[in-house]
């Protein structure tokens, strides 16, 4: 039997196309929390078996909680190798981790070596890795060409971003990693955003694909998406970038909006809920007026009142105080609810950073 090789999160990066499955040998909830790229779930302690060992090591002793564990981990390692593992062939190559490189781990990488399988370790494990995510969030945006997609709400920035990546652009769609639209009504029906941590893992994973020698396309978000907050770092990177600004009228910044948030028209009674988070911002008066229109089904006359009464006003007080190169921004007036003006403002904005370059 060859012994795991242990790879440091420097080597197991440079090298992670060798390996045909990450296993995370964690729990699945810690799994859940936040995971290596590409890995999957291989636990070999479920969440209540992880937290009855842990009981058992603190309340009686190490040894009492190593003796239960260990028969826990070879009965789950013995399901793993029937079910999950079962058609796995010769050649296969995993790179196995857990929370800092120890007891889960090797335990699973000493029987997967046993059987043939070339295994790797990482050293320090998922804790190692999170170090490094950390790090290197903190430098990767100072690294990275921003270049700012601006406008009010409704002005088609996301659909931009599509556009842009369409015709090979670096884009970092913010609210696609989210999993929300970065507003009171952003949330995405049946899509749970990311933990924290795991927003976070993506957003490196994206960043550091990214050249550094050619522009990132990025939309003007706050610092909060929803429940995902921006690194400090990416804030202040994309603060300071160059703008574009996109223009569209208020009629057909309406008409893209409930189009995209055609799920609120379907279930008024959500929308309605949503909507007394604004209270404490508008006043009753002024949010009862709101739901008047959505008991009338008067849902282009809400929007645009929504446009005027919150969103606009809101979005121009954060740009203006906030991105410090809206002011030198080009202008693009278009109408975002016909795919063809988008790929004009995209080919024209490529065609710019050609020029430039």
């Amino acid at each position: 039997m060859k012994a795991p090789d242990v790879l440091t999160v420097d080597e197991a990066l440079s090298r992670i196309r060798e390996f045909h499955d990450i296993l995370d040998a964690r729990s699945p909830g810690e799994f859940a929390l936040d995971r290596l790229p590409r890995a999957i779930s291989a636990p070999v302690l479920t969440d209540a078996e992880r937290a009855g060992v842990g009981s058992l090591y603190r309340n009686e002793s190490g040894f009492a909680a190593k003796r239960v564990g260990a028969a826990m981990v070879a009965r789950n390692i013995a399901q793993i190798l029937e079910t999950q593992f079962a058609e796995r062939g010769r050649e296969w190559r995993p790179l196995i981790y857990c929370w800092r490189g120890g007891n889960r781990s090797g335990a699973l990488a000493t029987v997967l070596a046993r059987v043939g399988w070339r295994v790797s370790l990482l050293e320090g494990g998922y804790k190692a890795f999170r170090h490094r995510v950390i790090d290197d969030l903190e430098k990767l945006p100072s690294t990275l060409q921003f270049r700012v997609i601006a406008g009010r709400t409704g002005c088609g920035k996301s659909l931009l971003l599509d556009a842009l990546a369409s015709r090979g652009a670096q884009v970092l769609d913010l609210e696609a990693i989210a999993r929300h639209r970065g507003s009171v009504l952003g949330r995405v029906p049946g899509e749970p955003q990311p933990s924290q941590r795991h927003f976070e893992t993506l957003l490196w994973e994206q960043l550091s694909a990214f050249a550094p020698d050619r522009p990132v396309f990025v939309e003007s978000e706050s610092r909060r998406i929803g429940t995902c907050h921006l690194p400090e770092s990416l804030t202040l990177a994309i603060r300071h970038a160059p703008c574009v600004r996109l223009e569209a009228s208020r009629d057909r910044r309406s008409q893209l909006l409930i189009t995209q948030y055609q799920h609120f028209i379907e279930q008024p009674d959500t929308l309605e809920a949503q909507l007394n988070r604004f209270t404490e911002v508008h006043g009753h008066e002024t949010v009862q007026a709101w739901h008047a229109l959505v008991a009338a089904g008067r849902f282009d006359d809400l929007v645009q009142r929504l446009l005027d009464e919150h969103y606009d006003p809101t979005y121009d007080r954060s740009m203006n105080s906030n991105f410090t190169r809206l002011r030198e921004a080009a202008v693009y007036t278009l109408d975002p609810t016909r795919p063809s003006a988008l790929d004009e403002v995209a080919i024209s904005l490529l065609s710019g950073v050609t020029a430039q370059s």
